[in-house]
């Protein structure tokens, strides 16, 4: 009877105990979103939300606060990201699940995670001394701190996280599927594009938007390697500024409580929002799959 009267008390406790550090992350995020509404709110009392998301000006110092480049020059970094981690995360997480050799994998598979332990601003300053020149001598340009230098630096960022969560939602995909499309005729490829990556999908979709959001939020490489031009970005050869730089330059010399510490404390919340949306949009898809698989 005293055993199972402990028992039942260390369920208890642990039951609490993981509760509240659930509730505990809550209040953190809760916490978060509530500091940058509220300082919104006080940016929002001097200046219209209209010109601040439609203003194609941002220069504190003349009282112009339009964020309009800011936010495109982040999706436009993001975007070119993207498109080169997805492809390359994709197929190197099949690879590794499908064709590659133990002995290889024993090897390659430690590397790629251990690249994720690169300070960022190791690789930004590969970005400054290596990439970055080079890109200028490709494009006749005066120097290579441009948005397609930030979006290939973080795709090298974002591909650890892209390979790892793909390679394992891969290797999720139960054995049997593979013996029955072998089964019926089909070869190894056509198995494991009709069958293994969409078995597979809503494991690749959260890998997608891990690696997005990771691209969203680094600061320090884009601080480093895009120029920081916060003017309207024509392509992906002009100097942009993201969101997460503008904050890191500006807040650390801003005065209190002045209308430009209100502002940036405006675009974190507006950065806060993206990042929301895309974790939205991945979770839709990603049940929209599993309702697919299910039927």
């Amino acid at each position: 009877m005293s055993a199972v009267t402990n028992r039942e008390k260390k369920d208890i406790i642990f039951k609490w105990l993981f509760r509240i550090t659930g509730l505990l992350v809550i209040a953190v995020l809760g916490g978060i979103f509530l500091m940058l509404v509220y300082n919104s709110v006080a940016f929002f009392t001097r200046q219209s939300p209209l010109d601040f998301i439609s203003g194609s000006q941002w220069n504190p110092s003349y009282g112009e606060y339009g964020i309009l480049p800011l936010i495109v020059s982040t999706t436009l970094v993001t975007l070119g990201a993207m498109l080169i981690a997805i492809p390359l995360g994709l197929g190197t997480a099949t690879f590794l699940s499908e064709y590659c050799p133990p002995k290889l994998k024993a090897v390659l598979k430690p590397a790629i995670e251990m690249l994720a332990a690169v300070p960022s601003v190791a690789i930004g300053f590969l970005g400054i001394v290596l990439l970055g020149p080079g890109i200028a001598d490709v494009t006749n340009q005066s120097n290579g701190l441009n948005a397609i230098n930030g979006a290939i630096l973080l795709a090298i960022m974002a591909l650890p996280t892209i390979i790892t969560v793909s390679e394992d939602a891969i290797n999720a995909v139960p054995q049997t599927y593979r013996e029955a499309s072998l089964g019926i005729g089909a070869d190894r490829w056509e198995t494991v594009r009709k069958i293994v990556i969409p078995a597979a999908a809503p494991g690749i979709i959260a890998a997608v938007m891990l690696g997005v959001g990771r691209a969203i939020g680094e600061t320090m490489t884009v601080l480093m390697a895009t120029g920081n031009a916060a003017a309207f970005p024509k392509g992906f050869f002009d100097s942009v500024r993201t969101i997460t730089a503008t904050i890191a330059i500006e807040m650390g010399e801003v005065p209190y409580n002045t209308t430009h510490y209100y502002a940036l404390y405006a675009i974190a919340a507006v950065l806060f929002f993206m990042t929301l949306i895309v974790n939205l949009l991945g979770e839709f898809f990603v049940n929209r799959f599993r309702k697919y698989q299910a039927m």
